[in-house]
């Protein structure tokens, strides 16, 4: 496998100084985004797919173990603070449960009836998408929950750093991003870990920027659940209406903390009833509805 093979530019790295080990390690960082950038039209399928599915009422439902199960659980986890979407939208699968997120549990991604059970108590249907995520790109977990949606009907993605690869012949639709051999020999949670998360921040964000999620690129669906994004909420309000912030403040407490609302009665001069419901005939699609 490509992702176990030595890497020949860092044969010797346990003989360098401690900023040449450093160097070394960036400039194999330094090649992870021209890798990724060769996969984009297959992202883009995904993306297309996966938006499609949503729409429908279906899911995006994430599948991995070790660090890609673990950058799958992040994915799906901040889908929820920053776009304001449901849990059960996006979730995640990681081989091992709950307790592989901060312990290794090296032989659960070795069981297909992990992959499989793990699946199908999730009540996978036909209008889901589901990706697979494993850097050897063999990973039986992972290729049996794919295989299993592919029973189902739903939709079904592989990403992978090493080519062949029985996950990809598993997914309907291929990613293969081929970040070479690691600094540290089969270290994957290096660039393949470090691929993996560009192309699921990649696919989430435009899946949500797809689903009118964004106004141009300011995250209006943001859940306001800290002060953090309190500020931010009321940066965005003023940003879009020209309100101060603290006038702005006072329109999202009308709008129930939401800025949507709060922007839509703003500027079209209505309730919070009304600007929901507005909202709501556009699918909250922000642009379709100021843009009258």
């Amino acid at each position: 496998m490509l992702t176990e093979q030595r890497n020949p530019l860092t044969l010797d790295i346990d003989q360098r100084t401690t900023l040449q080990i450093l160097e070394l390690i960036n400039g194999e960082d330094a090649t992870v985004a021209a890798a990724v950038r060769v996969v984009l039209p297959a992202v883009a399928e995904a993306v297309d797919m996966i938006v499609a599915r949503l729409r429908e009422g279906g899911r995006l439902i994430y599948v991995g173990a070790g660090t890609s199960g673990r950058l799958a659980v992040l994915d799906a986890a901040e889908c929820v603070p920053t776009f304001s979407v449901d849990p059960e939208l996006v979730q995640a699968l990681i081989a091992g449960g709950k307790d592989a997120l901060i312990t290794g549990i090296e032989g659960a991604e070795d069981s297909r009836e992990g992959g499989r059970a793990d699946l199908l108590a999730r009540n996978v249907t036909a209008k889901d998408a589901v990706v697979g995520i494993a850097a050897s790109g063999r990973t039986p977990y992972v290729v049996a929950a794919l295989e299993t949606a592919n029973e189902i009907g739903a939709g079904t993605v592989g990403i992978v750093c090493s080519t062949p690869s029985v996950v990809l012949d598993a997914a309907k639709i291929k990613i293969a991003a081929l970040t070479g051999p690691e600094a540290i020999t089969g270290s994957t949670r290096l660039k393949a870990g470090t691929a993996q998360k560009l192309i699921l921040n990649s696919i989430s964000t435009t899946v949500m920027i797809r689903l009118g999620k964004t106004y141009g690129n300011l995250m209006v669906d943001v859940r306001v659940s800290n002060v953090k994004l309190a500020a931010r909420a009321r940066r965005i309000v003023s940003e879009v209406t020209n309100l101060s912030e603290d006038e702005a403040g006072l329109v999202l407490e009308r709008a129930n903390h939401q800025v949507k609302t709060a922007i839509v009665m703003t500027l079209l001069g209505i309730t919070a009833d009304d600007a929901r419901a507005m909202l709501a005939r556009e699918q909250g699609f922000l642009r379709r509805v100021i843009g009258r």
